[in-house]
């Protein structure tokens, strides 16, 4: 890894001009990992970076700090042939979206990203698929780069680290906890990113909560499975972590999953477990994901043929 910084470094040193984004739709890992590197590579390199991304934001995710900084991708000319391309927590190219021309028409490219990929994208790789989040890669990097961080800098990568592990629920590894105490040590106050993220609209609590209310059980209750219908989609705030988190705190339930309604025949799903693995069912849907939380989305499909294709996935689980 620590060649590969080297090799990172003097990239960013020969850049005129850099882009950075990650997948459509960021989450706080995504969004906030790509304000994280831009604000490190302007703070050490005295180079302000371009920071796209597509889809929507979450309003959880307002506050974060420089969340000004970060633009839809179609309000810049994504054909312009950047020095230097940096992809963030992406998983897989078709799930990046609209910046994707910024990347192909780089002149080198980079990924940072803790996602199994059997497909990288990039000239150069800096990826580690034990890491907890791309904040904790994007750490590591920072460490071994000798860069300086600011305060925000840091309060960036304990967002990414906090959302991608459910506050630390999904956590697997002992170095995420030393991570985050190091960013505490360099003044992160962990309370005040939890109200700076308790920014949810009073529409999406009450369609995440209407969904949990309504929920369906099967296999002796160890599946639990929610739908949000295309007219609440509208009203939703983020990936419904909400509807997950309290489904899973039912005693007896195992695997929870939510289905989305984004369009007529297009159906987001998100699943969370306690216990076994199941992003080989994600994977089955054509998504993916972590072992204990993944996703994907199905399109030319309705939401109760995908509801009863979910239920007999889980078959014998």
């Amino acid at each position: 890894m620590k060649k590969n910084v080297k090799i990172f470094d003097e990239k960013l040193r020969g850049a005129k001009n850099i882009v950075i984004m990650a997948h459509k739709n960021p989450d706080g890992d995504a969004l906030c990992s790509v304000l994280a590197m831009a604000r490190l590579i302007e703070k050490n390199y005295g180079k302000k970076c371009v920071c796209l991304y597509d889809g929507n934001v979450p309003d959880y995710l307002d506050n974060v700090p420089l969340r000004n900084r970060a633009l839809y991708w179609d309000k810049v000319k994504t054909s312009k042939s950047f020095d230097v391309a940096i992809v963030l927590d992406y998983g897989a190219e078709h799930q990046i979206g609209g910046p994707i021309d910024a990347l192909k028409n780089a002149k080198f490219v980079v990924e940072i990203d803790h996602h199994k990929n059997d497909k990288p994208i990039a000239d150069l790789c800096l990826n580690d698929a034990t890491a907890d989040a791309a904040a904790i890669v994007l750490y590591n990097i920072m460490r071994d780069a000798g860069w300086s961080a600011d305060v925000e800098t840091l309060e960036l990568l304990a967002i990414g680290i906090l959302t991608d592990t459910g506050n630390f629920k999904f956590a697997k590894k002992p170095e995420t906890l030393s991570v985050m105490s190091d960013l505490v040590r360099g003044g992160v106050i962990i309370r005040n990113l939890v109200e700076i993220m308790n920014n949810k609209s009073r529409k999406a609590i009450l369609v995440e909560a209407r969904a949990a209310g309504n929920a369906e059980f099967f296999y002796r209750n160890k599946l639990a499975i929610a739908t949000i219908s295309r007219r609440d989609y509208r009203d939703m705030d983020g990936r419904g972590e909400t509807v997950l988190n309290i489904l899973g705190q039912i005693k007896g339930v195992e695997y929870v999953v939510l289905l989305k309604e984004q369009k007529e025949t297009q159906i987001g799903i998100s699943i969370r477990s306690r216990g076994a693995a199941i992003d080989k069912i994600a994977e089955s849907f054509g998504g993916g994901g972590h072992a204990m939380a993944a996703g994907a989305v199905v399109r030319g499909d309705t939401l109760e043929n995908v509801k009863a294709k979910i239920i007999e996935a889980f078959k014998g689980m």
